[in-house]
């Protein structure tokens, strides 16, 4: 790969970075404004596990030694995304909070796991 390339790649993991940080902020701002009923808090708590993680996999993954961990931490991410985005259809569908509220916390959520659909993708194209 080309030192463009690769300097490219690095800038995209940055971003990620930074994108998946903010996604957990908007997780933690979303779950303290959570009523205080028990069903509110639990499925809060799950959604505030699982969306805090997303960011934490990312940079496990940019520190992996080999594609395989990359992928496997890149996949572990994945599948907190897809939890969170349970999380949230639950405290919709339950009338816990209304769907408008959470439609920006899900987009993103979605546009994330597209991202690192690609990014396991890209990299099992590369090892292939």
């Amino acid at each position: 790969m080309s030192q463009r390339g690769q300097d490219r790649d690095r800038g995209e993991r940055q971003d990620l970075g930074e994108r998946t940080k903010a996604f957990a902020l908007a997780v933690i701002r979303t779950y303290v404004k959570l009523p205080k009923t028990a069903v509110a808090q639990v499925i809060g708590r799950q959604l505030l596990r699982s969306g805090t993680s997303v960011g934490a996999h990312w940079r496990e993954a940019r520190r992996g030694r080999s594609n395989a961990e990359f992928v496997s931490k890149v996949e572990g991410g994945l599948q907190e995304l897809d939890e969170t985005c349970y999380w949230l259809e639950l405290l919709a569908e339950a009338g816990v909070v209304e769907q408008q509220d959470l439609e920006d916390l899900l987009k993103e959520a979605n546009e994330l796991i597209a991202i690192h659909v690609a990014c396991v993708k890209k990299t099992k194209g590369r090892a292939g």
